[in-house]
């Protein structure tokens, strides 16, 4: 009786034992996966910050972007050639030389003309080299009062506009001659606005190409065959 007594006492305290051990593992199962649950919330709050993309811009808003800059630019250009107008007028007075002077916007940059007066062919001088120094001159104007180098391009008497398709003629009837005979065709030194006038007119003829050679003032174009 005794030793039985003795059996079922021990097996309670085995059992006791045994339910304490199951309850402390089952607070500390808990308190683990507590902590995993608000790792994982904190996780993908970053996540869904992280991976949430950012909404375009529409093609409407980049091409009203686009105007605006267009606008500016042009704006730019305008008062560019405002600049530059008053400061040939004042000069044209100090020289006493008598001419309309026009504005306008072609690409990239302002155009200056100066028609209409007697005499102005002597601002352009010998194969414009007066017309080239007076471009100059304007372009740093325009660049001390806007801090930013112009690439205004100035006319007078309309020389330039008569020399662009006399070189624009003279590139395509060399590109097709050296197109028919095959051999390479070096014209007189330009300077580089006259090349770029004989390049793209060369660019315009299938088979041949033009490239640069010499130093200035002596650089040519050069055409040859493809």
């Amino acid at each position: 009786m005794a030793a039985h007594a003795e059996e079922a006492q021990n097996d309670e305290v085995r059992n006791a034992a045994a339910g304490d051990g199951v309850g402390d593992v089952m607070v500390e199962t808990d308190q683990v996966s507590a902590v995993e649950t608000e790792s994982d919330d904190e996780a993908t709050v970053d996540d869904v910050v992280q991976k949430t993309p950012s909404v375009p811009a529409s093609a409407d808003d980049v091409a009203e972007s686009d105007d605006e800059d267009d606008e500016d630019d042009e704006d730019y250009l305008v008062e560019e050639g405002e600049i530059a107008g008053d400061y040939l007028e004042q000069l044209l007075d100090v020289l006493d030389f008598d001419g309309d002077i026009d504005l306008d916007v072609e690409g990239d940059r302002a155009i200056v003309s100066i028609d209409g007066g007697d005499d102005l062919a002597k601002l352009v001088g010998r194969k414009g080299e007066v017309l080239d120094a007076l471009q100059e001159l304007t372009r740093l104007a325009v660049q001390q009062s806007t801090g930013e180098r112009s690439k205004l391009m100035l006319d007078v008497a309309g020389w330039r506009a008569k020399r662009r398709t006399e070189l624009g003629n003279l590139g395509a009837e060399a590109a097709r001659r050296v197109l028919e005979s095959g051999e390479r065709e070096e014209l007189t030194p330009m300077t580089p606005f006259e090349r770029k006038i004989v390049h793209d007119a060369v660019a315009k003829i299938d088979g041949v190409a033009s490239e640069s050679t010499g130093v200035e003032p002596a650089r040519r174009v050069v055409v040859v065959k493809a």
